[in-house]
């Protein structure tokens, strides 16, 4: 395990932080750990100090990176959501490039032999989905303004960070899993509705968007065991900027998934297809998938959660959400 004495998490309050600030906090005990949170926001893993900063805020980041000083970054905050991103465009920017350029330059300026794991999207390939499964080797073709506020900000930090420091592009499929409670996402979303129907706290039909479409899923405790074996590996990589695709190379239909929840269901319900739900034109994609063979042959990294491992501990956790839900209102 490679040494890191000062380590800086950003976006460690939400879905995907909150395991892999435990998995670093494990796997670093003796590390001085933090975790960046806008002004007034809350949550965090217990053994990281919150580090207070908004990240578009340059002056505040290049401060607070010259006090912390971190060896290592995990740079994960920004706009989670597509669905979200496509009605956002001003945010999205503002999030996933401009936050990612003042940290990258605050990290450049302070600390520029660091580590730098950052947390892009497959996304970012974009219209050469249409030629199948991609490796990382694939033109960058984004289709929309999330993608192309990734796709951004990965040559701003390659051009900021490349001199000195280790940056590692992680470009993950999508992710769920336990913990995964934001209705944006659509697996949680169906998750969280089949849980409430199950308590009669709703009605018996679960909306949906398009079914048709095929993606590639990952349960989010391999996405984070991938980035730990990155984090251990990332001194030792070949290249100054390495890109690794995180995914399982198999592609699932959202009308299939939703099967498998249907099945695991305590309740019947009804299917009902939401026109807001559907994105317009043509920037959605009817398959998309990745090869993870650079990673696995990097770090020995494989998928240990099946599909269906994954879709019964999303159920789980959404079920554990509406117990919550009904004590605090009883």
């Amino acid at each position: 395990m490679a040494a890191f004495e000062r380590i800086l998490v950003t976006g460690g309050a939400g879905f995907v932080g909150g395991h892999l600030c435990g998995a670093l906090a494990e796997a670093y005990p003796q590390a001085t750990l933090s975790l960046l949170l806008r002004p007034g926001e809350r949550g965090g893993h217990e053994a990281f100090a919150a580090a207070v900063a908004d990240l578009v805020d340059e002056a505040a980041i290049d401060a607070l990176i010259a006090r912390v000083r971190p060896d290592l970054v995990v740079h994960l905050a920004g706009q989670s959501s597509i669905g979200q991103a496509l009605h956002a465009a001003e945010m999205t920017w503002r999030a996933n490039f401009h936050g990612s350029f003042a940290l990258g330059a605050a990290v450049a300026r302070h600390c520029p032999t660091a580590a730098f794991l950052f947390a892009s999207t497959a996304a970012a390939y974009g219209a050469s989905f249409r030629d199948g499964v991609l490796n990382e080797d694939a033109p960058l073709r984004p289709l929309d303004f999330y993608s192309r506020s990734k796709v951004a900000a990965e040559s701003a930090l390659s051009d900021l960070l490349a001199a000195k420091g280790r940056l590692v592009v992680a470009r993950p499929v999508n992710h769920s899993g336990p913990g995964q409670r934001n209705r944006n996402f659509a697996l949680a979303s169906f998750a969280a509705q089949i849980a409430a129907i199950e308590t009669g706290r709703a009605e018996p039909r679960l909306v949906v968007g398009d079914l048709s479409k095929a993606r590639d899923f990952l349960d989010v405790r391999d996405v984070v065991d991938a980035y730990m074996r990155l984090i251990e590996k990332a001194r030792d990589l070949p290249a100054s900027v390495s890109i690794f695709n995180i995914a399982s190379g198999t592609a699932h239909r959202l009308e299939a998934l939703l099967e498998r929840l249907r099945g695991r269901a305590k309740a019947q319900f009804a299917i009902e297809v939401d026109p807001a739900l559907l994105r317009p034109g043509g920037s959605d994609l009817a398959s998309v998938a990745c090869d993870a063979t650079r990673l696995t042959e990097a770090t020995g990294w494989r998928p240990r959660h099946d599909i269906d491992d994954m879709l019964q501990a999303l159920l789980d956790d959404a079920r554990a959400a509406q117990t919550q839900a009904a004590t605090a209102t009883s």
